[in-house]
């Protein structure tokens, strides 16, 4: 009786062991063994910050409460970073042929056929990121178009050291800024009618 054994490729153990300029697919990202985390763009690594700072994780956490409460009773679920996020090209491309995986910093998935348990395969309907100096320009440029190509319906971005929130709605597969919000502004969503959440809550400080 013949067997037939199946060669399973090591594990990166160490990040250093990669290639800055080489072309990775979602399979590649499972072999990935090191605590550094990453995201893919278009096959292209991007280092991910290191534990965020306080502020960040504080709206976050606020932010992701305000609309978890507001999401009991709907389908829509809500996920926060880290949780991994496919944009295949086509829906029933395999590992081998998916190249962008991310973690945004809390997403919103509507159409629950998306959801496995790896995380979402497609597009949610609402991304929220929450800037660090080390993300801001991945989070305004390479994010900002892959969530535009894809057609994620609404993208949030959250300036913590300014209050400021900017939304922007896709129209027409382009995205078109709604507003700058600041800390006395009340944000409401057109993905989830009904939302609203109070800025100032969402920026309180501490005393």
């Amino acid at each position: 009786m013949s067997h037939t054994y199946q060669y399973q490729e090591p594990k990166i153990e160490d990040i250093s062991m990669l290639e800055p300029e080489a072309t990775y697919s979602y399979a590649n990202y499972l072999r990935w063994a090191f605590e550094e985390r990453v995201e893919l763009i278009k096959g292209k690594l991007f280092r991910m910050s290191p534990a965020q700072r306080r502020a960040h994780q504080k709206i976050d956490s606020r932010i992701h409460i305000e609309i978890g409460s507001f999401l009991k009773g709907y389908t829509c679920e809500i996920y926060s970073a880290p949780f991994d996020v496919r944009f295949p090209n086509n829906i029933n491309d395999s590992d081998d042929q998916t190249f962008t995986v991310v973690q945004p910093d809390i997403c919103v998935i509507c159409d629950l056929s998306k959801l496995d348990d790896a995380g979402c395969k497609g597009a949610p309907d609402l991304i929220v990121e929450i800037l660090s100096p080390s993300t801001a320009s991945k989070d305004l440029n390479e994010k900002y178009r892959l969530y535009e190509e894809f057609g994620v319906q609404e993208y949030w971005v959250v300036y913590p050291g300014e209050n400021v929130l900017e939304i922007y709605d896709l129209t027409d597969g382009l995205y078109v800024l709604r507003g700058k919000f600041l800390r006395e502004d009340v944000v409401t969503s057109k993905v989830l009618k009904g939302l609203e959440i109070k800025l100032d809550e969402v920026f309180e400080e501490d005393y």
